[in-house]
């Protein structure tokens, strides 16, 4: 038999005040004294009550949720667990709750749940689109004032903020300190090219390699999954290469990870036969073994700064589209053959 469920009457009832004041307790009204709001509190969880804000925001023109969409595009990506974590600092500060979701690179997912979210009565949404996402994608949440913040991956055409590392200057910079260690074969490996991110950091890797004096080899850009089994496929490729590569940029982290992991299947040290340099500088990063070269680019302060924007045009209740792009700087550590672990500012 199914129990019945607990009502604001019920509530009041129990605690002995009138359900107006119940009302008031669960709106956070200040108009209730501590004492009474601690025994209404207190009967709720005794009772198991939960308060359905959806349905309450629906009943009072006009108010808005406390609530943000934050849709990611691979979490299994430690990147996008720390760059939620940034967000969160911010949003729960600010007295919002973040509903996280994962689309797995998958239009269809995606659109699946930002309509789920608009139907939660979102207050506003931080993305980072999956593949082939088009700007038109986002139009009807703009045409009904809710305010996007697209994080990671610039969206070109779509007139919402956008939070975006130094994706060109990061790549130029990792160029340039393997033709500093005397590499001149350098691949790019991992990414999917057909997102903006992979166009950014590629022209950075063939603006390096011009910079260096490098010719630059059609045959050393694979592409791959930015994942890890993506590195141990793109790596798999390069070393058969009849003219090899001596070192590689690599898309993200979890391709340089993968990179690392193929690098020994072949009974190759990484950092001593073959310098890896990642991008992203995710927690592992330093922990591994040997510790990951890579560009930093701060996600839990991309997360920070994504949110920042997102509440600013909440609260202003306009949203009028920003760019905001982060500087980076390159993490030098042993992937590459060095010793010391020294940090090389660059970008803004």
């Amino acid at each position: 038999m199914t129990k019945a469920r607990v009502t604001v009457i019920d509530i009041a009832k129990a605690a002995g005040v009138s359900k107006s004041t119940v009302s008031l307790v669960l709106q956070g009204s200040s108009l209730v004294n501590e004492g009474t709001r601690t025994k209404v509190n207190a009967v709720m969880r005794e009772l198991g009550y939960v308060y359905n804000r959806g349905a309450a925001n629906l009943r009072q023109a006009g108010a808005k949720s406390r609530i943000i969409g934050v849709v990611v595009n691979d979490l299994t990506n430690s990147f996008f667990a720390e760059l939620a974590v940034g967000v969160d600092m911010v949003v729960q500060s600010a007295g919002f709750v973040q509903f996280l979701s994962n689309t797995s690179e998958s239009i269809d997912r995606q659109r699946e749940v930002v309509a789920s979210m608009r139907e939660h009565g979102i207050s506003g949404l931080i993305v980072s689109p999956a593949r082939a996402t088009d700007a038109a994608d986002f139009k009807p949440l703009v045409a009904a004032g809710i305010p996007v913040v697209v994080v990671v991956r610039n969206l070109p055409g779509a007139k919402v903020s956008s939070v975006v590392s130094d994706n060109q200057a990061g790549m130029m910079s990792a160029v340039r300190h393997l033709a500093e260690l005397g590499h001149k074969r350098i691949a790019f490996l991992g990414g999917f090219p057909d997102t903006a991110v992979f166009d950014d950091r590629l022209a950075g890797y063939r603006n390096g390699m011009e910079a260096a004096g490098l010719d630059y080899h059609q045959e050393l850009v694979i592409s791959s999954a930015p994942s890890r089994a993506g590195g141990v496929e793109a790596i798999g490729k390069a070393i058969v290469l009849a003219d090899k590569p001596t070192a590689a940029v690599c898309f993200n982290d979890a391709v340089a990870f993968g990179v690392c992991d193929g690098l020994r299947a072949r009974r190759l040290e990484p950092g001593s036969d073959f310098a890896v340099v990642g991008f992203d500088d995710v927690i592992e990063a330093q922990a591994a073994v040997p510790a990951l070269t890579t560009v930093s680019v701060d996600p839990q302060g991309i997360g920070r700064r994504g949110a920042q924007l997102l509440l600013k045009q909440i609260n202003a209740g306009k949203a009028e589209a920003e760019t905001v792009i982060t500087a980076v700087r390159l993490v030098v550590r042993e992937s590459c053959g060095a010793r010391k672990s020294v940090k090389i500012e660059t970008g803004l």
